[in-house]
C-alpha cells in the first residue's frame, strides 16, 4: 500500500473538532449539547449580505478575477478607512475565507523550514497551515494569570534565531479575547524592524472590542508597512462563516504579487460570497452596536459564572467572543471527551475545546478550556449549569 506524505502524518487534527464523533453519538442518545467549543454564532447574518445574494440577476455563475472583483475590492477600502486604514484596491487580495489568506501569506514569505514566532496559546489551525507549509511554529509563552498579555519583547528576542522569518499574532485574540495594546503592538515594530521580519497579524474580530479599549491595526503602526501583512475573514465580522470570504493585505507589493500566483492556481474566491459581502459593508452601525452589547452581556455572564466556581479561574477577556479558563481537572482532554460520553445533567451536556491544542509546546493547557460565548445567555446558562455540576462528578477532579 502506497505511503501517506510526511505532511499528512504530521498535519494535527484539529482540536476544536476532534470531539465530534463522540457528540454526534451522544446526540444519537437523545442528549442535548450545548456548543461551545466552536466559533460558530448563533447571530443573524445581517440582511444586507442575505437579500444581495438572493436577488442577484446572474445568469452564469463565472469565476471571478483570482484577486477578488475590483467592485468587492474598492468597496473594501472603503470598510477599511472606518479604521483609519489607507488602502488601494490593489492592496487586498480576497481568500477563501481567512483560512487561505494565512496560508497564502506563509507559502508567499516563507522558505521550508523556515520559523515563525507565535506568542501562545493560538488559534490552533495555525499550526497546521505552519505544517501545510513546511514552516516550523516557535512558541512563546503567554499566561492566563495575567490574562494572555504579550509576553515580554525579550522573550520574542529569545527565540530568534537563524531561520526566524517573521512573527504572527492575533488581535484580538482567539483562542484567548486578549486585547493588545498600542504599547505591546510598538514593541512588536521595533523588533520586526530590527530583525528585518514579517509581522503577520489576524484581526478578523476588530468590531469585537470591550471595556472603551481601542483596536490597534499594525498597518497604524508607522515605518513598518513592508514587513506587514493582515488577514482577515467576513467569518464573525457579519456572521458569515459559511461565505468563506476573507482577505490578505499589505503594502508590500511583493507579497501580494507572490500571493497572486498562489491565488491564480485556486482560480478564484466565490462569486456568491463576494457578492454579499460587499453589500454587507452597508451594514447599518446599528447591526453592529446591538452585537457587540449581546457579546459583552454573554462574556460577562460566562466569566462571572465560571469565576464562582471553586477552583475556576477565568480572565476577562478584552474582545472577540471566546474566553480561556483553567479548571480543577488532571486532563483536559480526557474532561472533554467525557462530558460527551459519559456525563449528562437534565439530559444535557456541552462541548469544550481542550486548550491542549492550542498550544505548541508539549504538556501546556492540560487544565485549561476554550469556551466561545455563541449562544444566548440563556442557553449558555444552561450550559454552565452543566459544566458546575460536571465539575462535581468528574472523576479526575483535582483538589481545590
Amino acid at each position: 500500500m502506497p505511503q501517506l506524505s510526511n505532511k499528512a502524518e504530521h498535519m494535527p487534527a484539529s482540536p476544536i473538532r476532534k470531539l465530534v464523533p463522540y457528540a454526534e453519538a451522544a446526540k444519537k442518545k437523545g442528549i442535548r449539547i450545548f456548543h461551545l467549543n466552536i466559533g460558530q454564532p448563533d447571530i443573524q447574518t445581517p440582511d444586507t449580505f442575505l437579500n444581495a445574494v438572493k436577488n442577484t440577476s446572474i445568469k452564469i455563475l463565472e469565476y471571478t478575477h483570482s484577486a477578488g472583483t475590483e467592485s468587492y475590492r474598492k468597496k473594501l477600502c472603503t470598510y477599511y478607512q472606518r479604521y483609519n486604514i489607507q488602502l488601494d484596491p490593489a492592496d487586498i487580495l480576497v481568500t477563501n475565507g481567512g483560512s487561505e489568506a494565512i496560508q497564502f501569506a506563509m507559502l508567499s514569505c516563507f522558505n521550508a523550514g523556515d520559523e515563525i514566532i507565535i506568542p501562545e496559546p493560538f488559534y490552533a489551525n495555525y499550526n497546521g497551515f505552519g505544517t501545510a507549509a513546511d514552516v516550523r511554529v516557535v512558541p512563546v509563552r503567554s499566561t492566563i494569570e495575567n490574562g494572555f498579555a504579550l509576553p515580554s519583547i525579550s522573550a520574542f528576542e529569545a527565540a530568534i534565531g537563524p531561520k526566524t522569518k517573521g512573527i504572527m499574532i492575533c488581535n484580538p485574540g482567539n483562542p484567548t479575547g486578549y486585547l493588545y495594546s498600542r504599547k505591546e503592538l510598538e514593541g512588536l515594530a521595533d523588533l520586526v524592524k530590527k530583525h528585518d521580519l514579517y509581522l503577520l497579524s489576524d484581526e478578523v474580530y476588530r468590531e469585537f472590542c470591550y471595556d472603551g479599549n481601542p483596536y490597534v491595526s499594525v498597518m497604524h503602526l508607522p515605518g513598518i508597512d513592508n514587513h506587514v501583512i493582515l488577514l482577515d475573514s467576513i467569518s464573525k465580522r457579519y456572521s458569515a462563516c459559511g461565505a468563506r470570504i476573507g482577505a490578505l493585505i499589505s503594502k508590500n507589493k511583493a507579497v501580494l504579487a507572490a500571493a497572486l500566483k498562489f491565488a491564480q492556481a485556486r482560480l478564484s474566491p466565490p462569486t456568491f460570497g463576494q457578492i454579499g459581502a460587499e453589500a454587507a459593508i452597508d451594514t447599518p452601525e446599528s447591526y453592529f452596536k446591538e452585537v457587540k452589547a449581546e457579546y459583552i452581556k454573554r462574556r460577562d455572564v460566562l466569566v462571572s459564572t465560571l469565576n464562582a466556581m471553586p477552583g475556576v479561574f477565568c480572565p476577562i477577556p478584552g474582545g472577540a467572543f471566546y474566553a480561556m479558563a483553567r479548571l480543577p481537572i488532571d486532563d483536559a482532554d480526557r474532561f472533554c471527551q467525557w462530558l460527551l460520553e459519559s456525563f449528562s445533567y437534565n439530559n444535557q451536556t456541552l462541548m469544550l475545546a481542550p486548550a491542549t491544542g492550542f498550544y505548541a509546546s508539549a504538556g501546556a493547557g492540560k487544565n485549561e478550556v476554550r469556551l466561545a460565548y455563541v449562544l444566548n445567555v440563556n442557553d449558555l446558562s444552561a450550559a454552565l449549569e452543566c459544566l458546575a455540576k460536571a465539575l462535581q462528578e468528574y472523576p479526575g477532579k483535582t483538589l481545590v
